[in-house]
């Protein structure tokens, strides 16, 4: 496999291909592998990357930054305060002054706008760590997850079960281009959006896959090699927080939910978790859950990421 990646951007994986993907998947492969046999790799030797972060995150700021040490490079941590991003100075503005010092970009916000016009003024790879639209460099990890735990991507079947979001959202896109089958189980009012349903359905038609949109969270997991949750209140929802947990506590995870799944499917979760929210903690810190191994994968999988973009 030999797919040039070098300067692109990671906005999402709409503007990825399935090669493409396989390409990161593969590559984290190798250098995990490298990672667990003590063997090092640094083609980022003296290259940095430039990490703005809006959004607060553990496995975000940690993975990026133990990531490029480990391929020879650095990373600098931009908060919200360090840059005041669209205040003081344009984003594209940013984009543009960042790229005469750094070899690549991450960043970490709300709007996904805000990630297109720093990549537009950027001359160097931009890659979204997260917005309220898409979650990509999540799905990376969670598919080599999922390769790693089953063998194989396509064929299988993923439910989600929870809050349409984000992550819904870039599961059925990442899914669909690898032939995986995605439904999502949500109350009314709190569905993926029509949207990049809509896409994800024009994808998985190419692939094979399936992409199902339901109300019953039974119905969902109801033969599923993967079960996947995430918290019910998103990072700046805290406005919507009584109404989202009312409406989505029948979504709950539980050990019943759990064995409607086909036998051995496993259980996953971006993280943080709220244990007795959207999952119970026997599912959670069972032996079907893979979370921490999928936690463990953001690094291997943007450790490849930058490996091939920058």
């Amino acid at each position: 496999m030999a797919v040039d990646l070098k300067g692109k951007d990671l906005l999402t994986l709409r503007d990825w291909s399935a090669e493409q993907i396989w390409q990161v998947l593969k590559t984290a492969e190798h250098l995990k592998m490298l990672n667990k046999t003590g063997q090092s790799s640094t083609p980022l030797a003296g290259k940095a990357l430039a990490m703005i972060f809006t959004k607060p995150s553990t496995r975000t700021r940690v993975s990026f930054e133990v990531g490029m040490y480990q391929l020879g490079g650095s990373a600098l941590y931009l908060s919200a305060n360090d840059l005041q991003l669209g205040r003081g100075e344009t984003v594209a503005d940013t984009g543009q002054v960042l790229s005469r010092y750094v070899d690549g970009i991450m960043i970490r916000t709300y709007k996904q706008s805000d990630v297109e016009e720093l990549a537009a003024g950027a001359t160097v790879p931009v890659i979204n760590g997260l917005t309220d639209d898409y979650h990509p460099c999540q799905v990376l990890a969670d598919l080599l997850t999922i390769y790693e735990k089953m063998g194989r991507i396509a064929g299988l079947k993923l439910a989600y079960v929870g809050d349409g979001n984000n992550m819904t959202h870039s599961l059925m896109i990442g899914g669909a281009k690898l032939g995986m089958s995605v439904v999502s189980a949500s109350p009314s009012g709190f569905v993926p959006s029509t949207e990049m349903v809509d896409y994800a359905r024009v994808a998985a038609a190419e692939t094979g896959a399936t992409i199902g949109v339901v109300e019953s969270a039974e119905a969902a997991v109801r033969g599923a090699d993967i079960v996947y949750t995430d918290v019910f209140v998103s990072m700046g929802q805290d406005k919507e927080s009584e109404k989202k947990l009312a409406a989505l506590a029948p979504y709950r995870v539980t050990p019943a939910l759990m064995a409607k799944a086909n036998p051995g499917a496993i259980f996953m979760h971006c993280l943080p978790a709220h244990r007795g929210e959207e999952v119970d903690a026997e599912v959670i810190d069972g032996p079907q859950s893979v979370v921490f191994d999928e936690a463990e994968n953001r690094l291997h999988a943007q450790k490849a990421l930058m490996a091939l973009v920058m």
